[in-house]
Order: structure tokens, then C-alpha cells, then sequence
């Protein structure tokens, strides 16, 4: 029996993954499916990376997200409506040009295009201040929720076991995990906590994955007419900044780069963050400023110091697939896969380069060059 230890869209899915190629999964989850990052995440998905492994993993997920509705008999929605980012300066073109050059390289057509015909694809946006546009149309987004259920509904047809409200006490000898609901002895363990990840870790003796939760924030407006931002739309220079039309009622989620360092227990919304993220919307499009705000919401990115995911067997029989920084749910499909096919049958088709996500190259001080953090 196999062991998930965090129930997100992670844990989730690499227990449908695992169940597909026939093993007994078991997974445990402290709060409800999905409460962690899923729930509170911006629904972006993308292959617009800076750099081979993240560009490769993503452009094979994107491929998995075109299958999951079918493969899982629930419709995740998700949509190809594409990735938007937005120049400010000559330099910024300038990397815009060698990045769009590395995606290129590996299949995905992101192209530059002008401050008119990213006004094509955004109608209401404000141009004046942008030189160009990184815009690649197979990026999309889809829904969390519905994306979790179908997974979760997918792997109980195919046996798994999903104990909600279940906090794991401790790990002892001989992979006994004991929990709030009793004590349950597995052969091996995949630890998919994410901000709580190091918790898990130590329980084994084995802290070695520097993650720190960042608290990130969004807000979300009424619903507006369809097609006005269906792309996330983005210009880095400003604050990371972004604006998407959400895939299922149309409200546009607003997210910017302002964090705080806290315990991921702490999902308080800020005032001072509401503030700041409106002042760059507006900025990105103007007539947002006459929309209604219905929600605000917090959540967290699990970053290690690289803004790369550790991904692979932490010791014999115990993996980890945690410290997305922000990515876990656009680069699940992918991941589950690989790491159940890794689990399973020891290799994978999946392009997922293991020795870039080496969950132990932080103790041997072996940093990659940053993952590209936004939406």
C-alpha cells in the first residue's frame, strides 16, 4: 500500500496516477481535499518558462490538461484562452526575444507580438505604456475545484481511500503512519504537504527541503462580459502584477507580487494588500476601476530557494513532491505521472528532468537558476 500525505491537487492526482497502474493508495488529508494552495490558487496554467526543465514539464502537461476531462468523466474546464505578458522597456523586449527563443526551441509558439494586437486579445486593455507583448495562445487555465473533484471521483472508482479531516501524528519505523484516525502501515510514502511539507519531513529525520510559506493574496471581481481578459495578462514590471477573467463566471482575479513570510495556517486577507493590487489592475485595464469587488482571499506559495519544486525519492520509499512555489496546480498532471510511473516502474515518459528537482541539491548547495513566478 502507498501512502499520500497531503491532500491538494498534488496528492490528489498521484493518487489516481498510482491507482491507475494498480496499486492500493491511501491518502490523508488534516483539513478538506484541497484546502492548502489548490483552492486558493489563480487557476493559471502555462508553458512560459525561462528556462529547459520548466518549459519541457509544462509543455507536456498542457498536453495532459487537453486529455483530463475525458480521461476523468468531469469537465475541468479548461481552456486555452493563452498567456500574456507585457514589455515596458527596450530591455524587457530585448528578454522577452530570448526568452520567447528558448520556448521556441521546444515547441512552444510563443511569438512577440505589438501593443495593438495584444489590444486584439484584450479589448479594454490600456497600451500606452507597453512596447510589446510575449503572447503564447496554447497557455490557458481551468477550474481548481472542478479539477480536484474529477480527480478525487476518478481515484475512488479506482479504489483509492481519501480520509479527510485526518492530521498525521508521526511516521515510525517500518512506515507506520499514525494519524488522528489511528495508525496505518504502508510500504511506501509520498509526502505532497507542500507549505507544511518540512513538518512531514522531519517526522523521518530528514529536514533537508528549505521551504518558507509566503502568504499571496487575491482579489475577485463581479462577473463581466465574456472575452474582455479570458488571457492571465501580465506586465512583470509591474510588481508581477496579472489580470484573468475567470474560467467558469467571468469575475476577474487580480493577483501582485506583495507576500509576507507567515505560517501557512494563516489565510487572514489584508486591507494593505487589496489596496495595492487595485492600483496596478486599473493601471492594466482602466475600466476596472468601475467594477465591484466581491471577494478577497489568501493563500500560500511553498518556496524553496530556487522557485523549483523538489521532486523525487527523499530516502528509500519516501518521496516528496513538494515546495512548488506557485506551480503545483498548473504542473499537475504531469507530475503526478511521472512520479507515479517513477514509483511503479522506476522510469517515465514524462520529460520531468529528476535531477533538476533533486529534492537534495539544497544540502549539496546546488541551486537552479530561478523558476519564472507569476500566476
Amino acid at each position: 500500500m502507498i501512502g499520500i500525505i497531503g491532500g491538494g491537487i498534488i496528492g490528489v492526482a498521484t493518487a489516481y496516477e498510482l491507482a491507475k497502474l494498480g496499486e492500493d493508495v491511501v491518502v490523508f488529508e488534516k483539513k478538506y481535499l484541497g484546502s492548502g494552495s489548490t483552492f486558493r490558487c489563480a487557476s493559471g496554467i502555462r508553458a512560459q518558462f525561462t528556462d529547459e526543465a520548466n518549459i519541457k514539464l509544462m509543455k507536456y502537461s498542457i498536453e495532459r490538461w487537453k486529455e483530463l476531462s475525458d480521461e476523468l468523466e468531469h469537465n475541468v474546464m479548461f481552456q486555452q484562452t493563452g498567456y500574456l505578458f507585457l514589455a515596458t522597456s527596450e530591455k524587457e523586449v530585448e528578454t522577452f526575444k530570448n526568452n520567447i527563443k528558448l520556448q521556441n526551441k521546444f515547441g512552444v509558439p510563443t511569438k512577440l507580438i505589438t501593443p495593438e494586437e495584444a489590444k486584439e486579445i484584450v479589448p479594454p486593455l490600456n497600451t500606452d505604456a507597453f512596447l510589446a507583448g510575449a503572447w503564447n495562445p496554447e497557455d490557458g487555465k481551468a477550474s481548481p475545484f472542478h479539477t480536484l473533484y474529477a480527480y478525487k471521483k476518478a481515484g475512488e472508482r479506482l479504489g483509492v481511500k481519501f480520509y479527510e479531516y485526518t492530521k498525521v501524528i508521526s511516521i515510525e519505523e517500518g512506515w507506520k503512519i499514525k494519524t488522528t484516525r489511528g495508525e496505518f502501515k504502508v510500504d511506501i510514502i509520498v509526502n505532497a504537504t507542500n507549505a507544511w511539507a518540512r513538518e512531514i519531513n522531519a517526522m523521518i529525520g530528514e529536514d533537508v527541503v528549505p521551504i518558507k510559506p509566503f502568504k499571496h493574496q487575491l482579489v475577485k471581481t463581479e462577473p463581466i462580459e465574456r472575452g474582455q481578459i479570458e488571457p492571465l495578462v501580465c506586465p512583470p514590471a509591474w510588481n508581477d502584477s496579472y489580470v484573468i477573467q475567470d474560467g467558469e463566471d467571468g469575475g476577474v482575479i487580480c493577483g501582485t507580487a506583495l507576500e509576507y513570510e507567515s505560517s501557512p495556517d494563516d489565510v487572514s486577507p489584508t486591507y494593505e494588500f487589496a489596496k495595492e493590487v487595485l492600483r496596478w489592475a486599473v493601471k492594466i485595464v482602466p475600466p476596472l476601476r468601475h467594477v465591484h469587488i466581491v471577494r478577497q482571499w489568501a493563500g500560500h506559495y511553498a518556496r524553496t530557494p530556487d522557485n523549483n519544486p523538489a521532486i523525487g525519492e527523499l530516502v528509500e520509499n519516501f518521496y516528496v513532491a513538494i515546495g512548488f512555489s506557485g506551480h503545483g496546480f498548473m504542473m499537475a498532471p504531469a507530475v503526478a505521472q511521472a512520479l507515479a510511473e517513477k514509483i511503479v516502474k522506476g522510469r517515465t515518459k514524462v520529460p520531468l528532468d529528476w535531477e533538476w528537482f533533486d529534492p537534495w541539491r539544497f544540502e549539496r548547495g546546488e541551486l537552479r537558476s530561478s523558476a519564472f513566478q507569476i500566476g
